[in-house]
């Protein structure tokens, strides 16, 4: 078995037993002070790689002042250009970053034009020593390759294994893979899928691991935790993101805690904790959903009874009643509130996407059963929100756009009025049965 090696910058990834963590700006990238300032923190607080949207030529240019403001500080952490619909962005950002990440389903709208783009693409890397991330997203991957391979595990699994010939097709090795989605189950099948097809062509690629779009607070770390802990314990995965949509800075520690304590449990013979002792709260649910998600998730158990200390004070039984809840419902088990997918917002956003996601889910807390997507642009949305019943797309200059599943009901309502838009369209449908929630 070949297991290829990734060089990103100073950066190795796909060694057996480092896994990496990284995370992604959300300033907009040509505001290179603001950039900056968010790069020094990420790399102060530990990311080992950081993404950074790269949707324009502007783009392209702030990224390579930041690299190389960054670089004579000292600050060597690689970073990554995060292109979408755009090929010829990802030309000129592969001359500039160390990795570029590109979606397979809008990377170029023709088959025969993907194919002769992309080979170009591969030349730059191979010119610059440039890595390359094919990201493939669920809901997100483009007409030609939906109707081809269906929009489920097995076509994204199938998807890749494509880019992936096409990239040995040109020689050209130094590729990471991810197979992203909201729901914990579609994402873990999708990897587990492609990595049983990378094994039987002999060739193991680097993964990129990833709940997308996982929310915030205790249901991200829970759902995160979940879904990259169910594929780690089966030792796949090389580098991981928690995807949270609040300050990027956050999501490190909770990666680095996923990471360690996956670690301590590798060559652990023990049964499964009955009590944790933890030094806070984020550290047990994080540490509990490890090992009890993935059970769920492959549905080994149907519930379990665990006690938790934090600074030797017990969890209360309904703080330990709401956690329990949280982790169920991630693992797709029992469904007790709205389900809320929600980017973690990037340059591309042009809205306070943590308020108003936080106030769409107190608006709509007793919605039980519905699937309810917050999503920065139309980028991650309405795409990669493939789950959702309704959703709140961000279309820019302070409009946003309803959708009712994939249909945009409502276009360009002014930021102050969609939350109550949204609210009026639920309600509309429910008196009228028009349109029944799909949990």
């Amino acid at each position: 078995m070949d297991n290829i090696k990734v060089k990103v910058a100073g950066l190795t990834i796909g060694n057996e037993r480092e896994v990496i963590v990284q995370t992604m700006c959300n300033t907009p990238t040509a505001d290179v002070e603001a950039s900056l300032e968010q790069c020094r923190k990420l790399a102060k607080a530990g990311a080992g790689i950081i993404r950074l949207t790269t949707q324009g030529p502007k783009e392209v240019e702030a990224l390579a002042i930041i690299k190389q403001k960054l670089r004579n500080e000292g600050i060597t952490t690689p970073l990554v250009a995060d292109v979408h619909f755009s090929y010829t962005v990802a030309h000129l950002a592969a001359a500039v970053a160390d990795k570029v990440r590109i979606n397979p389903g809008n990377f170029a709208k023709e088959r025969e034009r993907a194919t002769i783009e992309f080979a170009k693409l591969v030349k730059i890397c191979k010119e610059n020593d440039t890595a390359l991330r094919i990201g493939v997203n669920h809901g997100s991957l483009g007409e030609y390759n939906t109707q081809k391979f269906g929009n489920t595990p097995q076509g994204m699994a199938a998807v890749a294994m494509e880019w992936i010939g096409m990239a040995q097709e040109n020689s050209f090795n130094q590729i990471i893979i991810s197979l992203k989605a909201s729901n914990p189950l579609v994402m873990t099948n999708s990897y587990q899928l492609l990595h049983k097809m990378m094994e039987e062509s002999g060739i193991i690629y680097p993964l990129h691991l990833g709940v997308t779009e996982a929310g915030n607070g205790d249901e991200g770390r829970i759902k995160s935790a979940l879904g990259i802990a169910a594929l780690l314990k089966k030792s796949i995965g090389n580098t991981i993101r928690v995807s949270l949509t609040e300050n990027p800075a956050n999501e490190i520690p909770v990666a680095k805690e996923i990471v360690r304590y996956m670690e301590s449990r590798r060559n652990d013979l023990n049964p499964m904790p009955a009590e944790y002792w933890c030094d806070s709260y984020e550290q047990f649910i994080i540490r509990a959903s490890c090992d009890y998600g993935p059970l769920l998730l492959e549905k080994e158990i149907d519930d379990f009874n665990i006690k938790a200390y934090v600074n030797q004070e017990e969890i209360p039984a309904k703080e330990m009643e709401s956690f329990k809840e949280n982790l169920f419902q991630a693992a797709r088990r029992r469904f007790t509130k709205p389900e809320y997918i929600a980017c973690p917002g990037c340059g591309r956003t042009l809205y306070n996407l943590e308020e108003v996601f936080q106030k769409v889910k107190e608006k709509t807390s007793h919605l039980v059963g519905y699937n309810i997507a917050v999503m920065g642009c139309i980028v991650n949305g309405p795409g990669e929100m493939a789950d959702a019943d309704y959703g709140y797309v961000g279309e820019g200059h302070n409009k946003v756009s309803i959708y009712r599943g994939k249909e945009a009901v409502y276009r360009s309502v002014p930021q102050e009025e969609a939350i109550d838009k949204l609210l009026d369209l639920i309600e509309e449908d429910a008196r009228n049965k028009t349109f029944l929630p799909r949990i």
